[in-house]
C-alpha cells in the first residue's frame, strides 16, 4: 500500500476534531510511512483512537503529544478503538457569539478555552474580545437578554411570513411582514397588502396588564387577560410573537388566527408600573417564534462552531453520518437521582450494572446525573468525606464487572444540589476531592459540567439537570393550552426548542451566571436533548428534536436506553 500524504493526515485529524502543529505533523507521517508498517491507514486510525483516550487539555496537538501516543503504540500490540467516536464538551469551553443587527451577521465575541479553529479573525463580522471571566460586569446582565433577544430575532427575519418578498406577486397573500424596530413604525397606517409592527423588547408585566416592548421606546399593553396561547409555557423573559394590524390612532388590534396576517414579536418581563403605552392591543393570540430548521441555521452561520467541537464540510459530514447509521450496536445507558447514600437506590443501580453485564453488546456509555446524595449538598451539609467514600464505593462496584468497566465509559454530571460553589446555573463538574478515589477504579471515568454536551459522530446532544418541569409551571403567566396536547412534558420540550434557551426562566427563579447564558443556549437545535427531572419519565419528538427525561432512579428506579443511531428511547424501570 503506498505512502499516505500530507493533506490525507490532515484531513483524518481534522475529522476527529484535532488540528496538527507542522512539528506534529511531520512526526505523525514519519511513523505511519515507516518500514515496519504494512498498512499506513490502519495505523492512522489506530492513532487516532489511542489519542481520543488521552486527557487532553485542547484540541491543537504539539510533536511531544504525539510522540508520547506512538511511543505507547510500539508498546502494545493492539489498541482498542472503543468510543472514539465521543466527544465531550464542558459547558464552559463552549465559544461565544452574538447577532450584529448592524452587521447582519454573526458576531463572535470571545475566545474559548479551547482552539475554535474555523473561526478566523474579521470574518463574517467577527472578532475575539479574550476569556469571559465567572463574573460578569453590569452591563453583561443586560446584554444577556439583548442577546436571547437578539438571537431569535434573526431567526425570525428570515421566516417566509416576515420576510419582505423581492417582488409584489399574488402568491404572496399574506403581504409584507415586518419586525422592524424602528419607532417611525408606530405612526404608520395600515398598507393594502400587510402591516409593519415593531419589534419587542423586554416587558413589563403583571397579572392584570401585559406589556410588550419594542427595542426602541414604545410599548404595546395587553389589555385583556382572555386570550388564546398556543403550545408552551408562557413566563416572565419568554420571547412571544402577537399577530395583528396597524390601524389609525396608534391602535394595533391582533387576530386570532396565528397563521396569517402580521405578527409582532415582544420579550415578556416582569413589572407592573412603566407601561407608557403607543397604542392599546387586543390579544387574542399569542405563540413562540418559530422553530428554525436545523440545515437552515447551519447555512445562516456559515460553518461557525456554536456546538464547541469542531466543523466538517459536507462531505465530512455525510461520512459520519453514514458511520452513525452503522452503529447498530451503540446505546446510551441514562441514569438521573442516583443517591449513593441510599441503600436501596446502590441495590438497584447494582441490578441494572449486572444486567447490562450479561448483554451480548454492553453500552457504550452510561450517563449518571445528579443528584448524588439525598440531602443537598449546601452550607449545612458536613459530610463531604462521607460523600467521598462513597464515591469510590461506586467506583469498586462499577470495578467488578470487568465487560462493562474495559468497554463501556461513565460520564458524571452533576445537579444544582451537589457539591458546588453555588446553585448559579451552568454548575461546574464534581470537586476532584470527591471524585479521586472513584477516579482510581474506573480511569476512564468523566466528570462534566451542568449542563454537557455530546457530538456523537454528526449527532449532537445536550444534557441538562434541572427540575425544570416544577418551576415552569409556578412561573407560568397564562394557563397553557390543551389544544394541541395536555401533557405537560411536551410543553416544556416546545418551550426550550421554540425559546432556543435550555432555561427561559427570570434570573431570580434560576441564577445564571451572566457571561456563561450562552452555554445554555440550543441553536442551531440539537438532535437530541436529555432534560433530567424528577417529574414523570417521558419521551417527546418536537420540531426534529428527540427529548426525553430519564425520571429519579432513586425514587422509582427509572431509567432510559438510548440507541442514538435511530434516536429510539427504550423507557425502562427496575
Amino acid at each position: 500500500m503506498g505512502a499516505i500524504t500530507r493533506k490525507e493526515v490532515s484531513k483524518q485529524f481534522k475529522q476527529r476534531r484535532y488540528t496538527l502543529q507542522a512539528a506534529a505533523l511531520q512526526e505523525v507521517l514519519s511513523f505511519v510511512n515507516r518500514n515496519g508498517i504494512d498498512d499506513p491507514e490502519e495505523a492512522l486510525e489506530l492513532l487516532l483512537d489511542l489519542l481520543d483516550q488521552e486527557p487532553l487539555k485542547s484540541s491543537i496537538l504539539d510533536k511531544e503529544t504525539v510522540n508520547r501516543v506512538i511511543s505507547e503504540m510500539l508498546d502494545v500490540d493492539e489498541v482498542s478503538p472503543a468510543n472514539s467516536h465521543l466527544r465531550f464538551i464542558d459547558a464552559f469551553v463552549v465559544p461565544k457569539f452574538r447577532f450584529d443587527p448592524t452587521r447582519k451577521g454573526i458576531r463572535y465575541t470571545v475566545k474559548a478555552m479551547i482552539s475554535v479553529d474555523t473561526v478566523k479573525p474579521r470574518q463574517h463580522g467577527l472578532w475575539c474580545t479574550g476569556a469571559l471571566p465567572i463574573h460578569g460586569n453590569a452591563p453583561t446582565k443586560a446584554g444577556l437578554y439583548r442577546d436571547r433577544f437578539e438571537l431569535l430575532a434573526q431567526k425570525l427575519a428570515r421566516h417566509p411570513h416576515f420576510s419582505k418578498p423581492a417582488f409584489e406577486t399574488e402568491a404572496s397573500n399574506f403581504g409584507c411582514y415586518s419586525s422592524n424596530s424602528e419607532p417611525k413604525l408606530a405612526n404608520r397606517e395600515k398598507v393594502d397588502n400587510g402591516c409593519n409592527i415593531p419589534a419587542g423588547r423586554w416587558a413589563f408585566l403583571s397579572r392584570r396588564s401585559h406589556c410588550l416592548s419594542g427595542i426602541p421606546n414604545h410599548n404595546l399593553c395587553f389589555l385583556d387577560m382572555y386570550y388564546k396561547v398556543t403550545t408552551g409555557f408562557f413566563t416572565e423573559n419568554t420571547i412571544v410573537v402577537a399577530e395583528g394590524e396597524k390601524l389609525s390612532g396608534g391602535i394595533f388590534k391582533l387576530y386570532v388566527n396565528l397563521g396569517c396576517k402580521v405578527k409582532a414579536i415582544a420579550c415578556v418581563k416582569s413589572s407592573s408600573s412603566e407601561c407608557d403605552s403607543i397604542g392599546a392591543v387586543q390579544v387574542n393570540t399569542c405563540g413562540f417564534p418559530p422553530i428554525e430548521n436545523r440545515e437552515e441555521s447551519l447555512a445562516f452561520i456559515s460553518g461557525l462552531d456554536f456546538f464547541g467541537c469542531g466543523t466538517f464540510t459536507s462531505e465530512e459530514t455525510r461520512k459520519l453520518a453514514d458511520m452513525e447509521r452503522k452503529a447498530v450496536n451503540d446505546m446510551f445507558v441514562v441514569l438521573s437521582d442516583i443517591w449513593l447514600d441510599d441503600e436501596e437506590t446502590m441495590v438497584k443501580l447494582k441490578e441494572v450494572l449486572e444486567g447490562y453485564e450479561a448483554v451480548e453488546v454492553v453500552p457504550s456509555l452510561f450517563i449518571f446525573i445528579g443528584s448524588f446524595c439525598s440531602s443537598p449538598c449546601n452550607l449545612s451539609f458536613h459530610s463531604f468525606a462521607s460523600l467521598r467514600s462513597q464515591f469510590g464505593k461506586l467506583g469498586k462496584m462499577i470495578a467488578e464487572y470487568p465487560r462493562l468497566l474495559e468497554q463501556s465509559r461513565f460520564l458524571f454530571i452533576p445537579s444544582i444540589d451537589d457539591a458546588g460553589p453555588s446553585s448559579v446555573l451552568p454548575r461546574c463538574a464534581l470537586p476532584k476531592y470527591l471524585t479521586e478515589e472513584l477516579q482510581k477504579e474506573i480511569p476512564n471515568a468523566l466528570f462534566m459540567s451542568n449542563p454537557c454536551r455530546i457530538k456523537y459522530y454528526s449527532q449532537e446532544i445536550v444534557i441538562f439537570r434541572r427540575d425544570l418541569l416544577y418551576r415552569m409551571r409556578r412561573s407560568c403567566l397564562i394557563p397553557p393550552s390543551s389544544a394541541e396536547t395536555s401533557d405537560p412534558f411536551a410543553h416544556l420540550v416546545a418551550t426550550i426548542v421554540h425559546q432556543s434557551h435550555l432555561c427561559p426562566l427570570p434570573l431570580t427563579i434560576q441564577p445564571i451566571s451572566w457571561n456563561h447564558d450562552h452555554c445554555l443556549n440550543l441553536y442551531p437545535t440539537p438532535h437530541t436533548i436529555i432534560l433530567g427531572d424528577r417529574s414523570e419519565q417521558k419521551a417527546f419528538k418536537y420540531g426534529g428534536v428527540t427529548c426525553f427525561n430519564p425520571g429519579s432512579f432513586s425514587s422509582d428506579h427509572t431509567f432510559v436506553a438510548y440507541r442514538p443511531c435511530n434516536h429510539e428511547v427504550e423507557l425502562s424501570a427496575i
